[in-house]
């Protein structure tokens, strides 16, 4: 049985969204936080793609 891809169809890489995730459960931050950090990483992502992931 092949693993589905929890990824599949998504613009940002899987390292990206599992930084953005990870920042978000582990840290007491908002989803604007969370935004706010990836910017200055280089990462230009909205907080409501980060809700969504």
């Amino acid at each position: 049985m092949s693993k589905s891809n929890p990824f599949k169809g998504s613009q940002s890489s899987p390292e990206i969204i599992r930084l953005a995730v990870m920042m978000y459960v582990r840290f007491p931050l908002s989803l604007r936080n969370v935004e706010d950090l990836l910017h200055e990483r280089g990462v230009d992502v909205s907080h409501e793609t980060i809700r969504f992931w």
